[in-house]
């Protein structure tokens, strides 16, 4: 993105992660950068990131939010895992809402580009996809297994569809695509690989599951920033608004087994790592049985699930993409990391295997409740077809 004493880049979001990420790679390069958010970083920003506190679902919020940005980068989402997944109703509000707010503040203020953080999931439930690309059909809505994937998808529908409109000033018209993001790791990654730790220090990650041909795809976060930026820029005028209208997978190069990926991660910081192979049906089964468990006593226990239906998609089912139109319109070339490097960052931080007296607590109580949902479950069902 070329620097510009007027270029101002507003990330939703930008209190996460990758926004956080996202926004000082920006900075860097010479942008006035915003980072709008209902929480602020963890990180500390520097000195000249502005950072407004705001909810996405607020319209009013949203306009002054991106009131003189030339660019924005809607990266704001609601429910991507764990127990999130299940909060259906506030995954609607944020990642269709949002966006629907996203998408009329930029008209109204008129701001003329504008980038969607996107997923694999919009066109994956489950199904067996092998080297895919941006041709595919959307997954028809009612077969997601989850409310995040559906809604991301939505989202992204109403995203590219927004392209072309014209902006409320009169100065140009709106130019919009979206890049469908593989899992994204990272040393500082928040969401996924803090979980997993945990997981594994209570003594939880016993089992692999899927066959060993399985093969899934992830992204560095300085990968997925670097698509970001591309992105912006190729929206341009100077691009010619090549990306107008499109969307982009992005990930690394080659997919991956998905516990091979992990293995030297968790081993990295001291784990055994588990041989023991499950069916992918069983595990499956387990997390819908997990699901059901959770809806009937959330309003007493709101415990995390070990996995969630969507996640055994995602993590047991091959399902990788073609990344040679981002490669070849944006100009995308993602570079190699190790997962050692990861590691490291974790290692520094004080995680690592250590022992915890009761550590095991909460998964006793979870396999209580979900043994006592399996034993209800089959008494009651008989009755039910008899």
């Amino acid at each position: 993105m070329s620097a510009s004493p007027r270029e101002t880049v507003v990330i939703t979001g930008g209190g996460g992660y990758f926004g956080h990420r996202l926004g000082c790679r920006l900075f860097e390069d010479g942008m006035d950068v915003v980072l709008f958010d209902i929480r602020k970083p963890v990180q500390n920003l520097p000195e000249g990131i502005r950072f407004i506190q705001g909810d996405i679902r607020s319209l009013s919020a949203v306009e002054d939010a991106l009131t003189s940005a030339s660019c924005v980068i809607h990266t704001a989402s609601y429910g991507m895992s764990g127990r999130e997944q299940l909060q259906t109703r506030l995954i609607e509000e944020v990642n269709v809402k949002g966006t629907e707010n996203v998408l009329q503040a930029c008209v109204s203020k008129g701001v003329p580009r504008l980038v969607y953080t996107s997923t694999f999931n919009v066109v994956f439930g489950g199904q067996t996809i092998r080297n895919g690309d941006e041709s595919m059909e959307y997954l028809p809505l009612h077969r997601h297994a989850d409310n995040y994937s559906r809604t991301k998808a939505i989202a992204e529908m109403k995203v590219l569809q927004a392209n072309g409109l014209e902006l409320a000033d009169k100065s140009g018209f709106l130019r919009t695509c979206a890049l469908r993001s593989a899992g994204i790791y990272g040393p500082g990654e928040q969401r996924h690989l803090p979980r997993i730790i945990k997981t594994v220090d209570q003594g939880l990650f016993m089992f692999l599951y899927g066959d060993h041909q399985n093969r899934v795809q992830f992204v560095h976060v300085d990968n997925l920033v670097s698509a970001h930026v591309l992105a912006a820029e190729a929206l341009a005028e100077e691009k010619n608004h090549i990306a107008a209208g499109k969307p982009y997978f992005i990930a690394d190069c080659q997919p991956v087994d998905n516990f091979e990926f992990l293995q030297p991660f968790i081993e990295g910081l001291g784990y055994k790592y588990p041989t023991f192979r499950l069916p992918l049906f069983f595990v499956y089964l387990m997390a819908y049985l997990t699901e059901w468990l959770h809806y009937l006593v959330r309003p007493l226990y709101n415990f995390q699930p070990l996995l969630t239906r969507a996640e055994v998609y995602k993590t047991g089912v091959t399902h990788y993409f073609n990344l040679d139109k981002a490669k070849r319109e944006l100009g995308y070339e993602p570079k190699p990391f190790k997962m050692s490097k990861v590691t490291e960052w974790y290692k520094a931080q004080g995680y690592g295997k250590r022992v915890t007296k009761g550590r095991n607590y909460n998964f006793l109580l979870d396999l209580a409740l979900c043994l006592l949902f399996i034993v209800v479950l089959l008494a009651w069902f008989p009755k039910v077809v008899g």
